[in-house]
């Protein structure tokens, strides 16, 4: 009797193990992105396809978009507390919690989508901020276009047009840019920017013209000024406890879709975006007017190098010695990175 019990244990046992074997695993996604938005199907959706497809179908990836699982501006906190399993979230809207990757938002650096991915995921892969990620999983980096200066009734040309707008910040630094040029900055998640311009609340904001047509900014706007002071740094992260459950064959295909590959998967679709929220904003008959060289410009390269320059001694009084060496490196990328 005792050897049945053994033989039933064993058998019960084996096909426990098969079954958690083919099981499949479902990993919870969050963003702040549209369902319907190119972003969310070009990028996160073909990466959860590819990771389905390469994983035979034992994982699967359920998107939350829209901040429904996770505000924006806890969703990194949100893989670490286990709360998501993955995140895509920029980093400025967790302000001096990534100090380093902020760096490659400062003016002059990123010139478009693709370049800017290609600059911070290459400063990750190197090891110049990956300190900064080590508690959760890194899958890939990238920046958003230049952002710009959009406005409903203002028509802006010089810094000093700025005097007194409230204009929605992108990040802490950016905000202190616009403070110094007699703006009120203000700060909030994408996705309520809509409501608060529709109104009154703020005169105009920081954006790229991917996210002028992506949250339907263009069609409360008539004023644009292309000056690239600011490109936002995202990262879409994973929780280390989440990846760690997963067998070695599933965090290989974790792996494999990490990286540059994906990185640049993203700067191409925003650069189109890019691209079409400018054709929208033509096509209205907007003003857009272009600072073809601010950090030479002369109203605008005073506050441009000043606000680079307050960024990174406060880095370095930090105790952060190495700011101004990844500064300059990422510099160094940008002809790389143009390729």
């Amino acid at each position: 009797m005792k050897h049945a019990i053994s033989r039933l244990l064993l058998a019960t046992s084996a096909l426990g193990l098969c079954a958690s074997v083919g099981a499949e695993t479902t990993l919870r996604m969050a963003h702040l992105w549209p369902e319907g938005s190119a972003v969310n199907q070009e990028i996160y959706r073909a990466w959860a396809e590819r990771v389905e497809q390469d994983s035979g179908g034992e994982l699967k990836v359920e998107i939350y978009p829209s901040q429904t699982l996770s505000k924006a501006d806890q969703a990194y906190d949100a893989t670490v507390n286990g709360i998501a399993d993955i995140a895509v979230t920029l980093q400025g809207y967790t302000a001096g919690r990534f100090p380093l990757t902020e760096i490659v938002q400062l003016p002059g650096i990123v010139n478009s989508a693709s370049q800017g991915a290609c600059i911070l995921q290459t400063l990750y892969d190197e090891g110049d901020i990956a300190g900064e990620y080590d508690d959760t999983r890194v899958l890939f980096l990238f920046t958003i276009g230049p952002a710009y200066l959009h406005t409903r009734d203002t028509e802006i040309r010089t810094p000093a047009d700025l005097e007194g707008l409230r204009i929605r910040r992108p990040s802490e630094v950016a905000g202190e840019m616009l403070a110094s040029m007699g703006a009120q900055p203000l700060g909030m998640p994408a996705p309520d920017i809509f409501t608060s311009l529709q109104r009154g609340v703020m005169d105009g904001l920081s954006f790229p013209w991917e996210a002028m047509k992506v949250f339907r900014i263009n069609e409360l706007t008539k004023y644009h000024l292309q000056v690239p002071y600011y490109a936002g740094a995202i990262v879409a992260t994973m929780s280390q406890a989440s990846y760690e459950r997963l067998s070695p064959e599933m965090q290989a295909v974790i792996d494999e879709n990490s990286g540059m590959e994906w990185a640049q998967q993203a700067g191409r679709v925003f650069d189109e975006l890019d691209e079409a929220g400018r054709e929208e904003a033509v096509a209205q008959g907007d003003t857009i007017h272009v600072v073809e060289d601010p950090l030479n410009d002369p109203d605008w390269a005073e506050p441009l190098n000043q606000g680079t320059e307050n960024y990174l001694k406060r880095l370095e009084e930090r105790g952060l010695s190495n700011a101004r060496a990844i500064y300059e490196k990422a510099m160094a990328l940008r002809e790389q990175c143009e390729a």
